[in-house]
C-alpha cells in the first residue's frame, strides 16, 4: 500500500526534517502532503491528525505513526535492511539512547535558535543554557565518531540517529556556531547528503518568513 507522509514547513519545521530524512534513509516510498502552517484551519487539521499537533505523521498499511522516534522504530520494523540501526546490539543500544535524548532534550537550544533555513545571523549570542546544550551535541557526535569510525554517526551510511541531529547542523549553520574541526566536518557532511540538499532547496521556495514560527515549531 502507499505510503503518505503529512509535513509542514521545511523551513521552521524540525521535525518534519527529521521524518523526512528517515523515510528516505529507509527507502520507504512516500507521497508529501504539505499542511500550511500558518492556518488555523491547517492547525486544526493537525490536531484531528496528531493530538500533539506535530507532524510528520506517517500513513502506511493502515497504521498511522505521529511521533518520530515511533516512525523511525516503525521504519526499523518495515525495512530492518536499510541501515536506520545498527547491527550490533551495543550500538542499536547507544544509538537509541542519543536519539531519546535528541527528542526529549535540548529544550533551551531550541528556544535560542529556532531551526530557520533561510535565516544567517553571524555574531549571534547564544546565552548560557543553549551553549550547554550545544556542548553536549559536540560530545554525543565525538563520542560517536571515535566508537563507531565515522563518517555518520554510526558508522559509513546516515541512519536513525544523523537524521535525528540533522536540524541541529542546520541550526549551527544559521546562527554561525563554533565548532570543533570534527563536529564541523560533520554538520558539513551532513548538510551536504542529497536529501539535506533538496529539503534545503524546497524550504527556500516558500513563501516569505511567517512571524509566529519564529520559534521551535
Amino acid at each position: 500500500m502507499a505510503a503518505t507522509l503529512t509535513l509542514s514547513s521545511r523551513n521552521y519545521s524540525s521535525w518534519s526534517l527529521r521524518g523526512w530524512l528517515l523515510v528516505r534513509f529507509a527507502g520507504l516510498a512516500c507521497e508529501e502532503v504539505m499542511v500550511a502552517a500558518d492556518d488555523e484551519d491547517a492547525r486544526q487539521e493537525m490536531l484531528l491528525l496528531a493530538p500533539s499537533i506535530r507532524v510528520p505523521r506517517l500513513s502506511h498499511d493502515g497504521v498511522e505513526v505521529w511521533d518520530t522516534l515511533a516512525i523511525a522504530e516503525y521504519l526499523h520494523e518495515l525495512k530492518p535492511r536499510s541501515g536506520l540501526l545498527p547491527t550490533d546490539r551495543k550500538a542499536r543500544a547507544h544509538c537509541r539512547a542519543v536519539c531519546g535524548e535528541m527528542h526529549s532534550g535540548f529544550a533551551s537550544l531550541r528556544a535560542a535558535l529556532p531551526m530557520n533555513l533561510k535565516g544567517d545571523f553571524p555574531g549571534f549570542r547564544i546565552w548560557a543554557r543553549a551553549q550547554a546544550d550545544i556542548d553536549r551535541i559536540h560530545e554525543i557526535w565525538r563520542e560517536c565518531l571515535v566508537a563507531y569510525g565515522g563518517p555518520f554517526l554510526f558508522g559509513t551510511k546516515p541512519g536513525m540517529a544523523d537524521a535525528m541531529y540533522a536540524p541541529v547542523t542546520t541550526r549551527f549553520a544559521t546562527y554561525h556556531v563554533a565548532q570543533d574541526a570534527a563536529c564541523q566536518a560533520y554538520c558539513d557532511r551532513v548538510r551536504a547528503l542529497p536529501e539535506m540538499v533538496a529539503w534545503r532547496e524546497a524550504a527556500l521556495a516558500e513563501p516569505d518568513e511567517i512571524d509566529e514560527l519564529d520559534m521551535e515549531f
